[in-house]
């Protein structure tokens, strides 16, 4: 890592005395397109594994010097359903799930990509719930043919969340004051530097109503639940994953090698090499390598106002 900073360093004073202007600084290396490897079992058949992993938000990680740029998890996910739609082998994919959630318009878009895929390909998509896979991540797994989940994993927080940074104490002890000057009244709404007003407090209530209204609707069309028996298991509270399925949340319980062995049965596949994708230098042994996604909190941490689809404790 030191020697990284002080090349950096070295690279940037050559430029500059050599008066340079056209040098491309990239140590970490052009991310290179996904390629796969077959993990287990056998025959001409695949099952894709695919990971939904971290917190889901829009964006992409920001770069370091030291690790080259991946895309996000949303690019990621694209790019591996499009390679997918170009291998007629993949019969059925497991989508594997450790992620709390995140932004409502991140969790929708994934949510969107998955079942447009198995529209257009008619591919069986199996979720299954590792660690956790609550509040946006769960919103995604509804695309799938089924929901699974380990015994110990956790499930559900159905519900949208406001996080709100109020700084206006802070201001008052500094002796600094804001002046804001807008076309109307309403245009500053949820400023981290005044206070909610009870109309402003309403105007975001309704806005989040109508989001966890979205949520709870597409639970009950794709898990063929009743509005009211959604609404007992839709109070943002986590389940276990023998409530989760008492409730109707998922549909089983076990181990990843069993939400294979259901995804394999639901596409009529008595064998099939199980397959993943990767990126050149991630590890990729077995069923267990995840592929690692890069954890930027950089949207969350910014004092805005956001609605998420996430259970954060």
């Amino acid at each position: 890592m030191k020697n990284i900073f002080f090349l950096s360093i070295l690279i940037i004073l050559l430029s500059v005395s050599s008066g340079c202007t056209f040098l491309k600084v990239n140590i970490g290396g052009e991310v290179q397109p996904l390629t796969e490897k077959v993990v287990s079992g056998e025959g001409r058949d695949k099952v894709l594994l695919l990971d939904l992993s971290g917190v889901i938000m829009s964006g992409e990680p920001g770069p370091s010097l030291a690790e080259r740029k991946k895309p996000g998890l949303i690019a990621r996910v694209r790019e591996a359903l499009d390679r997918a739609r170009q291998d007629k082998a993949v019969k059925a994919v497991v989508l594997r799930i450790n992620s709390p959630g995140g932004g409502v318009t991140a969790s929708d878009t994934l949510y969107h990509e998955l079942k447009k895929y198995k529209q257009e390909t008619g591919v069986k998509l199996v979720a299954h719930i590792m660690d956790m896979g609550t509040s946006g991540a769960y919103y995604a797994a509804l695309a799938a043919d089924a929901i699974t989940a380990q015994p110990t994993s956790v499930n559900g927080s159905i519900g949208v969340i406001m996080y709100r940074v109020d700084v206006t104490g802070l201001m008052q002890k500094a002796g600094v004051q804001t002046v804001e000057i807008a076309s109307a009244e309403k245009k500053g709404i949820g400023s981290p530097f005044k206070t909610l007003s009870p109309d402003e407090r309403k105007i975001f209530q309704d806005f989040i109503d109508s989001l966890y209204g979205r949520f709870t609707g597409l639970v009950a069309e794709e898990r063929k639940m009743t509005p009211d028996n959604v609404r007992k298991m839709a109070d943002g509270r986590i389940f276990t994953s023998a409530e989760a399925k008492a409730g109707g949340l998922i549909d089983g319980i076990g181990y990843l090698e069993d939400a294979i062995e259901l995804a394999k049965k639901k596409a009529n596949l008595t064998q099939a090499e199980v397959v993943t994708y990767f990126r050149p230098g991630d590890y990729k042994a077995n069923i267990y390598s995840m592929s690692l996604i890069n954890l930027d909190l950089g949207d969350l941490a910014d004092p805005g106002a956001k609605f998420l689809y996430l259970w954060w404790p």
